[in-house]
């Protein structure tokens, strides 16, 4: 939300595969490590900051961020940055980080593309993403590319907030994924906890990384999982923020909620979880480090005052000065198509007019024109997207000018 304060230079910790091919670049001094204060999050002078940005998908198939086949890093970041955004929530799927724990290494994005894609398509979609981006090569992994997003980011003065998307690498999210709730068919909670892990220390090497995502939309459909309720939620969620932090003290860890993280009223109130258990943030060593997201999507939404009033209990009210635990919740996702007049809408003009309003964070979503692939199809295009297909430029000026008058006033609050 601020302008950035200050420069130094400081080297960015590449893998050498990357730091060979690229150019040596001046790291920004972004305020970092940041803390909460109340409903508040502050860098490290003291000042608030508002989350301004925009969901850059990387948990799919290949597990490597989109739009690499048709632009190059540098030119993506660019347009993020000339909307003065400034954070990206980058995901990932755990499935990137057990290959790496359990099968000798990361997978190289060559081979990354060949299984996801095929052995012929999956070839040429290589090549184009060599052609746009000539740092990478046959050795080149899918966890350098997210090193190489994260310093160029860090480059540009945009931070990174990681995101927990999937177990196994995939579009999300339904009911029947197998990704849904703890012990689901690929969610081993285990292997989550370890990936979280994983990341949050491999995050260390990135400057601008300021926060992470413990799991995407948590909601009912596990074939074998655990119970479906607070309580369990409680039971999982909390370890696994112990051992972020214990991995990564610096950096903040987003909690999100049950049903497709559309609820978090009683952690917002305090209430009773269920077996006498209750989250209540002066349990927590690490409270200062503790922030809340939601997400919505009421596209179908006639009404802002019912928004409103949905949106604050559940969870926004965690932001009041009477909440019994009183912390900042960032709206991490939101979005409707860019192919028409949405942007117009009850549910596009609500949200501009509440976030400001609020002085609450949020990230839209989305930035991604087309996928490497989406359930099956490739090359699938992205109506959501604000850039077009081919990631050249935004899919609707008039949905971005829009976009643009709510970054300009949550900036400005």
């Amino acid at each position: 939300m601020r302008s950035l304060q200050l420069l130094f230079a400081a080297a960015v910790a590449l893998p050498a595969v990357l730091a060979a091919a690229l150019p040596s670049v001046s790291a920004l001094a972004l305020n970092t490590p940041f803390k909460t204060n109340k409903q508040w999050i502050q860098d490290s002078t003291g000042k608030n900051f508002t989350y301004v940005g925009v969901n850059w998908p990387g948990a799919a198939d290949v597990m490597i961020p989109e739009g690499l086949q048709y632009a190059s890093i540098e030119s993506i970041v660019s347009k993020i940055k000339s909307l003065k955004m400034n954070v990206v929530r980058l995901t990932f799927a755990i499935e990137m980080i057990d290959n790496i724990k359990d099968n000798g290494g990361d997978v190289t994005i060559q081979n990354a593309f060949n299984k996801a894609l095929g052995t012929t398509n999956g070839p040429k979609v290589y090549q184009q993403v060599l052609e746009n981006n000539p740092q990478f090569n046959e050795k080149t992994t899918r966890i350098q590319v997210f090193d190489a997003v994260a310093a160029e980011l860090n480059k540009q003065g945009i931070y990174v907030h990681l995101d927990n998307h999937m177990s196994k690498g995939a579009w999300c999210c339904g009911s029947g994924d197998g990704n849904t709730w703890f012990g689901d068919t690929y969610f081993n909670v285990n292997n989550w906890k370890r990936g979280l892990q994983y990341m949050a220390d491999h995050g260390k090497s990135w400057p601008n990384l300021i926060s992470i995502g413990l799991r995407n939309e948590l909601r009912s459909g596990a074939t074998n999982g655990l119970p479906y309720n607070w309580a369990t939620w409680y039971d999982q969620v909390i370890p696994a923020a112990d051992l972020v932090n214990q991995a990564n003290p610096n950096i903040l860890i987003f909690l999100s909620g049950l049903d497709y993280d559309t609820k978090l009223e009683p952690i917002a109130t305090g209430a009773d979880l269920g077996s006498g258990k209750k989250f209540l943030l002066t349990n927590f060593k690490y409270a200062n480090k503790l922030v809340l997201e939601l997400h919505n999507y009421q596209n179908d939404a006639t009404d802002c005052g019912s928004m409103e009033s949905g949106l604050w209990n559940n969870g926004f009210r965690a932001t009041g000065t009477i909440a019994a635990n009183i912390m900042p919740v960032v709206l991490t996702e939101f979005g409707f198509s860019q192919a028409g007049t949405d942007y117009t809408k009850t549910y596009a003009t609500c949200i501009k007019k509440l976030m400001p309003q609020w002085k609450t964070g949020w990230i839209v979503w989305v930035l991604s024109g087309s996928y490497y692939i989406r359930s099956g199809t490739q090359d699938y295009e992205e109506t959501w997207g604000l850039l077009n297909h081919n990631w050249s430029g935004w899919r609707n000026t008039a949905a971005i000018s829009a976009l643009q008058g709510m970054i300009d006033a949550s900036l400005k609050g």
